[in-house]
């Protein structure tokens, strides 16, 4: 796991406060998609477990997983006590537990590519769903957005999460879902977006800046510049577009022990 993906930690509190929650409506849908009554789940890089709460409130056994401790003591603040939790990354996670659902909240670009999906397909019983999702938050004021854009440009910050498999972002099948549509141990692959809008202060906007790891990696003294800037062109609140793509996938229930064992590469980028 990268150096970026284990700097949410230092600022877990601040992710917990500025980080939006899931609306209800994802987890109908992730319900209805599932052949039968989902009683467990599993999520990978639960972080404070915006996403764990959702689930865990339609009386689904979570086991809500995270690497990091200061995420995993966050999250244990807010959560039902009946949610379990495990310190540990996801290539290390035992598999001798099935769950009916394995979900990943804005997480699966972090794992290990070459073992990623023979991993989920054997933490999932024959028939199970995987749910991954996720969704940058962009100012939904055209203008707006450019300026803090513009911003980012003078710091060299990219914040932009790129396809792991490199999909052109025009298409129609995005990651991960191009991705587990050409495995054999998935199937009936499809993709959703949701709608979510979000409406917060200038200051909590940029809290949130604060928990997006391009920015924590700045040196402190650089992102106190660009955080300047950046509230410099903002109104005193925002609104945001935080649409959510949802891809679902089904574990193919007659997947021979051999597929389980494939090897993902992650394709090189194009030239």
């Amino acid at each position: 796991m990268s150096e970026r993906a284990l700097s949410f930690g230092a600022v877990a509190a601040d992710y917990e406060r500025f980080r939006p929650g899931y609306p209800e409506r994802l987890v109908d849908e992730v319900l209805a998609y599932a052949r039968t009554r989902v009683t467990t789940a599993l999520e990978i890089g639960a972080g404070t477990g915006k996403a764990t709460r959702v689930f865990a409130a339609r009386d689904i056994a979570v086991t809500a997983t995270d690497p990091d401790p200061a995420m995993l003591a966050e999250l244990r603040r807010h959560v039902p006590a009946t949610v379990e939790t495990e310190q540990t990354a996801f290539e290390d996670l035992p598999l001798d537990r099935p769950y009916d659902l394995v979900f990943a909240a804005a997480a699966m670009h972090w794992t290990d590519p070459e073992h990623r999906w023979s991993r989920v397909a054997a933490l999932l019983e024959p028939g199970g769903t995987f749910a991954s999702f996720g969704g940058q938050l962009l100012l939904a004021e055209p203008g707006l957005e450019k300026s803090v854009a513009a911003v980012r440009a003078r710091f060299g910050i990219d914040d932009a999460v790129p396809s792991p498999d490199w999909t052109p972002h025009d298409s129609t099948m995005q990651w991960p879902g191009a991705e587990l549509s050409q495995s054999d141990l998935f199937t009936a692959v499809r993709q959703l977006e949701i709608g979510r809008r979000v409406e917060m202060s200038a200051s909590d906007y940029l809290g949130h800046l604060g928990t997006i790891s391009a920015y924590l990696q700045l040196p402190l003294s650089v992102r106190v510049q660009v955080f300047d800037q950046t509230r410099s062109v903002l109104p005193e609140r925002v609104t945001l577009n935080g649409d959510l793509t949802l891809h679902l996938a089904r574990a193919a229930p007659n997947a021979p022990a051999s597929a389980r064992r494939v090897h993902v590469r992650a394709p090189a980028p194009p030239s």
